[in-house]
């Protein structure tokens, strides 16, 4: 593995595990990037360790202690020495005990730790999602729609005041795990989103998506009584169940409707279907165990014509009444669409115009689709080369010329 797959892979887990021991993040992610430096250095001569991870913590750890006796005044040294190697060294072993008795997985610890109720949800999330979830800043600003400078403001703010308040990280008592569930949930949907649809380069990055459902698996299982993490779970594994399906052979963008269902991973959709049922019959509905529903009618039509559309709009009315927000509105449109035809679609979307999906691709690509339904080819046109200009990735950059080029020339024109 080279040192950039480990980078991509180890970077958060790292960085958050420095934090205990150095009390800033800062701090934390300079050290961390530090120990990568020396990483390139030595790994290509030395050969990589044994357990690439707790190498990169090790010198990171030491990378710290040396940059604190070179720069803490004397007072500030103690004080800080107190916190590598007193109080926290002492209590240790009954905290990690502890720790792993409440949440047993390390990363999911690392995710309840980081969703601190001190910072507002928006926060807890972006700051979550950039220490643990190994996204950039353009990756979560994408997830926000927001621009990258807006985002990179707030997750600077969030990080000043973890460390102006001396918030503590500490992974939170098994009767605090419930009032944090909803930013934890929000991080691991959000992760597996950036690996189903990722930012750039390819169109899924599947370690993110793998990542995620293992997550959600240990979050279902920590805590069974939350409908909420079991819808969760169902909603990742019936989308996950498509992968197989979403690219052709020759790598290009494969939509809905034209996919092959036999390539559709039958045991997952099977498994995700099984806890929507389960979900029900507990008759306590929330948004996660609703995109699972709207998933799964997905999952068991033979074909998309036979997709029970009136029953996913319906749906997608119940998610709108507890998540009102404009992507939810924009995914009920194109439901509305296959129930009342595109014209009614399109003047759904439309209304969208000012409710911030300015910068959001699909909004765009939907709307192009509608209107090539209308056979309107030349405002078709400018909404996929809009479209176009909002994605980096280049599977959608591909998918979104090639309905661009093959859109009817308008009557008259050869």
């Amino acid at each position: 593995m080279t040192v950039e797959a480990v980078f991509r892979r180890e970077y958060g887990r790292c960085v958050a595990t420095l934090i205990r021991f150095v009390g800033d993040i800062d701090a934390a992610e300079e050290a961390v990037q530090d120990a990568f430096t020396v990483a390139v250095a030595r790994w290509p001569a030395d050969g990589e360790p044994p357990n690439p991870g707790a190498w990169i913590v090790t010198t990171a750890r030491n990378r710290a202690i040396d940059r604190l006796r070179r720069e803490s005044v004397r007072d500030q040294r103690h004080a800080q020495a107190h916190h590598l190697y007193g109080a926290d060294a002492e209590a240790e072993p009954d905290d990690a005990a502890a720790q792993e008795e409440t949440v047993p997985d390390d990363r999911l610890r690392l995710i309840f730790t980081c969703c601190h109720p001190a910072l507002n949800q928006a926060a807890q999330v972006a700051l979550t999602l950039r220490l643990l979830g190994g996204l950039g800043t353009p990756e979560i600003a994408r997830a926000f729609f927001v621009p990258e400078p807006t985002m990179a403001q707030r997750i600077v703010r969030a990080k000043r005041k973890i460390r102006n308040t001396r918030l503590p990280y500490r992974v939170p008592a098994e009767a605090e795990l419930p009032a944090r569930l909803k930013p934890v949930l929000a991080v691991i949907y959000l992760i597996f989103n950036e690996g189903y649809d990722a930012t750039a380069d390819s169109l899924m990055r599947l370690d993110l998506c793998a990542e995620a459902i293992r997550l959600g698996r240990v979050l279902a299982t920590l805590m069974p009584d939350e409908p909420e993490a079991q819808g969760l779970l169902a909603l990742l594994l019936l989308l996950h169940a498509r992968s197989a399906a979403r690219l052709s052979a020759d790598g290009s963008l494969v939509r809905l409707a034209e996919q092959d269902r036999g390539l559709w991973d039958q045991d997952l959709a099977s498994e995700g279907q099984a806890i929507v049922r389960a979900c029900v019959q507990r008759g306590q509905p929330g948004p996660y165990q609703i995109q699972a529903a709207i998933n799964a009618v997905h999952s068991v039509a033979a074909d998309f014509d036979s997709t029970d559309w009136h029953a996913i709009l319906t749906l997608y009315d119940q998610l709108y009444a507890c998540t009102p927000t404009p992507v939810v509105a924009l995914n009920r449109a194109v439901a509305l669409a296959e129930v009342r035809g595109a014209a009614a679609g399109l003047a759904a979307v439309d209304e969208l115009s000012s409710s911030g999906l300015d910068s959001y691709y699909l909004f765009y690509a939907a709307r192009a689709d509608l209107l090539r339904r209308l056979g309107r080819a030349s405002e078709a046109a400018d909404a996929y080369a809009t479209a176009r200009s909002l994605t980096a990735n280049p599977v959608e950059q591909a998918f979104l010329d090639t309905q661009h080029a093959t859109l009817s020339p308008p009557e008259g024109q050869g």
